[in-house]
């Protein structure tokens, strides 16, 4: 059985599993060490963890300084509070001078559930897109994970890492060939008729859908976009090419994220019917995180119908 592991989990076992072979990395976190999974690193090494407070810009702008002086400082909080509240600070002072440091949002998305709309960050994907030099970064499970912090540790400039606060069903380590690369998606299930662009936990859901749709012997591609930029361009140049349509699939606004990066690249390179799936100019709401997906169609039912969609829309 596969492992079910919150990738923020994984995350908190990959800081500490990779301390030692870094010596340089530093964890910093605005007091929710329990929640953004970091209180392992800090338990492991107090002198190179740094719990700053509810102080969001403050931890933004030490982990400026820290990189200035060599170091790879991880900051830690809620995604809501990493690439809102800090926004400023990590613009101007990681982004601007292309510092070595890692935005880490935790809880990002609908699925942190009860916590409600002003803690459902829905936007962070567009608000850090939108940052020159800062690459954006939303895992689908456990073991993505682990390899994408190593990889951000060999990374030298700015990043945006979210974590899921739910524990969701590892998938990349029962596919055959894969790898993780940043900026490079990954095919997890192969298709001819059409191809959904996932990120994040809808990485699963997008399986699940092209499970459904098999048995009504439609044939779905699903690629694993991890990196939201910099885009694999040639990868989504190659699915529009062979599969002529495309649905994207994310926990985010379909405005400004993994949805507007693919549409705005193919509108320019090769335009096919692209359906972006996800949140539509709305706010979050509370309730159970499964409640919540399914109220905004957050599911593999939910992608299964906009592949129906754009198939009606190939050309």
């Amino acid at each position: 059985m596969s492992e079910k592991i919150a990738t923020r989990a994984a995350y908190g076992e990959a800081l500490v599993a990779l301390a030692e072979e870094y010596p340089e990395l530093v964890v910093l976190d605005a007091d929710l060490s329990g929640s953004t999974m970091t209180k392992g690193f800090a338990k492991a090494h107090p002198d190179r963890f740094f719990n700053i407070g509810i102080a969001e810009a403050n931890m933004t702008g030490i982990a400026a300084g820290l990189a200035a002086c060599g170091k790879k400082p991880f900051t830690n909080t809620f995604a809501m509070f990493a690439a809102g509240r800090a926004f400023e600070q990590v613009r101007n002072s990681i982004a601007y001078p292309r510092l070595n440091v890692k935005v880490v949002g935790s809880h990002g998305g609908l699925s942190v559930g009860e916590d409600g709309a002003t803690h459902q960050c829905i936007e962070d994907y567009a608000i850090m897109r939108a940052i020159p030099n800062m690459m954006v970064l939303s895992p689908c499970d456990g073991p993505e994970m682990r390899l994408a912090v190593k990889a951000l540790l060999d990374y030298d400039g700015p990043a945006y890492l979210r974590l899921g606060r739910l524990a969701v069903e590892s998938v990349t380590d029962s596919i055959p060939g894969y790898s993780f690369r940043l900026g490079k998606g990954a095919v997890l299930r192969d298709g001819a008729d059409a191809t959904v662009i996932a990120t994040g936990m809808m990485v699963q859901m997008a399986l699940q859908a092209a499970r459904t749709l098999a048995d009504e012997g439609v044939s779905v591609r699903v690629v694993d976009m991890h990196t939201i930029k910099p885009l694999d361009y040639q990868l989504v140049l190659k699915a529009a090419l062979e599969t002529r349509c495309i649905v994207t699939a994310e926990e985010h606004t379909v405005i400004g994220g993994l949805g507007s990066a693919v549409a705005e690249f193919l509108a320019e390179h090769c335009p096919v019917p692209v359906l972006r799936h996800g949140v539509h100019d709305e706010f979050g709401r509370s309730g159970k995180a499964q409640a919540v997906l399914e109220a905004y169609g957050l599911t593999p039912a939910g992608i299964a119908d906009q592949v129906r969609q754009a198939l009606k829309r190939k050309p």
